[in-house]
């Protein structure tokens, strides 16, 4: 037992390695790259730190290079699924009574070992495995990650800060429980970041969790595991369950001890698992928590006051790094008809010096979309836009799949505000652009604010003052995560807290004391010093 009130380190965010010419985390990297592409691994479950081997596999390999197998993983069935939540159950008393402050050391060591011996290999798994470039990689594997396991323990620390006053005789006070049962987190492909965070914001409050890592990224998975088994997490706190959506998620969320869903991916599974939970609400021990990341249709507005090449570098960046697979790409763009000779002329010319391949080649400005169905899926979009009279592909829309899934960065201009591509997520290297009269600047952002359904990133280019107040103000429900003169990519931990509204999730923005306040559930107590001993109050007394 301590006795003494402990503070966090004040959290910082990480500085980003250049990976410049002749840098030595440029020698690391290609060092890590290559001894990490000629081993192949093979990936249990890990269930109570056991190594679980079910005979079910399935593949890890490289996007960009789809016949080189980095390893194979063992999928969960239900039987692991039950055994998965029995040991989280069981490991829940001692972790949930353990110190907050030797919690809080688990993680705060996990950053620590990420931005030292861990980086290179988390980086080099992340380029391998979502064919990510090493910038991509280093923003998201090293840098955000050390940025949620530095500020998650700073604000769970405020959280319990937070105390009731009191009045003469009694002392209030308010603990933070974590939620009974288990929590579901499920993580997407897109940032190893996300992937790291989910199962541990949760975890780090006293919640047990059960991991679901998306298929493609299991490779990430294990070794985000492999640093938090190195940082001191004890055993059955996060297990690993890696495999298909429906073998996974209905036996989970069939169980009684379901206390939350931690979960970033498409609005239609987000969707479906709100549902099922509606179904099965009456058989859980307590309302699941349901904290989601969703969808975006995300949007650059343009002015005609916009600085032209800020514009044209906010769309290249904001749409195409790391391929468009970002929730908060930039996917369409209102560009004003007197600019758009200008932004065109730019954007053709930024186009025509991108390099794209593999994320071992530096030079790559962008490499490969993750899989086949995502690229079938892209790729059917540009063939309906190159196929219809209200729209012009005027850059990109090649596209190879012969030996990695590469898609050129493609745009799109349409002359129809609700055209399909300016409507629904598409997720990779496409953007579409509507031009709008200079004199409809109100009316265009009404449109962009009404077109789509969701609501997650958004920026406006403009320099006059008064017209990004009126953007601010129309699209003030168009996005969770607003930019002025930004492109609506690369939100920072501490910064920026992410999240946004409609289809886009529930906007208990990551990164925030928000998101942590979700995995407590509070109990109030009040303890009076000198109880009453009669039950008579003055009032009745006689006159």
């Amino acid at each position: 037992m301590t006795n003494g009130i402990f503070n966090v380190p004040p959290p910082k965010n990480e500085p980003i390695l250049s990976y410049g010419p002749d840098s030595r985390e440029k020698k690391i990297i290609k060092l890590q790259i290559d001894e990490m592409k000629n081993q192949q691994l093979e990936i249990p479950v890990i269930i109570g730190g056991r190594e679980i081997k079910t005979g079910n596999m399935a593949d890890c390999r490289c996007p960009h290079d789809h016949g080189h197998l980095l390893g194979q993983y063992h999928k969960t069935s239900e039987k692991e699924i039950e055994l998965a939540i029995k040991t989280a159950l069981d490991a829940r008393k001692s972790w949930a009574e353990m110190d907050w402050s030797d919690r809080a050391a688990i993680f705060c060591r996990a950053a620590d070992l990420l931005a030292g011996p861990f980086r290179a290999t988390l980086n080099a798994a992340n380029m391998l495995n979502a064919s990510k470039t090493v910038y991509q990689a280093e923003i998201d594997s090293a840098c955000e990650l050390i940025d949620f396991y530095r500020y998650n323990p700073y604000y769970m620390q405020e959280i319990y800060k937070q105390q009731p006053e009191s009045s003469a005789g009694c002392w209030n006070r308010v603990e933070q429980r974590p939620l009974e049962g288990f929590v579901f987190a499920v993580t997407p492909f897109n940032f190893a970041s996300i992937a790291g965070n989910l199962p541990t914001a949760p975890a780090m409050m006293g919640n047990v969790v059960l991991w679901k890592p998306a298929s493609s990224t299991v490779y990430i998975a294990y070794h985000i595991m492999q640093l938090l088994k190195a940082a001191g997490l004890p055993d059955g706190v996060i297990n690993m369950v890696p495999g298909p959506g429906g073998s996974v998620g209905n036996p989970v969320m069939a169980s009684p001890h379901l206390a939350g869903i931690h979960f970033t991916g498409s609005t239609t599974v987000f969707q479906s698992m709100w549902k099922t939970i509606g179904q099965h609400i009456a058989q859980y021990r307590s309302y699941p928590r349901i904290v989601g990341e969703t969808g975006g249709k995300d949007f650059i507005f343009a002015h005609a006051s916009a600085d032209v090449e800020a514009l044209a570098v906010g769309l290249v960046r904001g749409a195409f790094e790391y391929q468009g697979q970002k929730c908060s790409a930039a996917s369409r763009a209102y560009i004003p008809k007197s600019l758009w000779p200008r932004i065109k002329k730019i954007l053709l010319e930024m186009l025509d010096q991108i390099k794209m391949g593999g994320p071992e080649d530096f030079t790559n400005f962008l490499c490969a979309i993750i899989d086949q169905p995502a690229f079938h899926t892209i790729t059917g979009y540009i063939d309906f836009a190159k196929a219809s009279p209200e729209a012009e592909c005027i850059a990109g829309g090649k596209y190879d799949d012969s030996k990695g899934y590469f898609i050129e960065p493609t745009i799109i201009v349409t002359t129809n505000p609700k055209f399909r591509t300016m409507e629904e997520e598409i997720f990779g290297p496409v953007l579409t652009i509507y031009i709008y009269p200079d004199k409809e600047y109100e009316k265009a952002l009404h449109l962009c604010d009404e077109t789509s359904p969701y609501a997650l990133t958004g920026s406006i280019f403009a320099q006059d003052r008064s017209a990004i107040v009126t953007a601010s103000n129309i699209l003030r429900n168009a996005a969770g995560n607003f930019y002025i003169n930004d492109k609506p990519t690369g939100a920072v931990v501490g910064q920026q807290p992410f999240g946004g509204a409609r289809a886009s999730g529930t906007n208990d923005k990551a990164g925030s004391m928000i998101n942590l306040q979700r995995w407590v559930s509070p109990r109030t107590i009040k303890e009076n010093f000198v109880p009453p001993k009669d039950f008579r109050y003055p009032h009745m007394e006689k006159e």
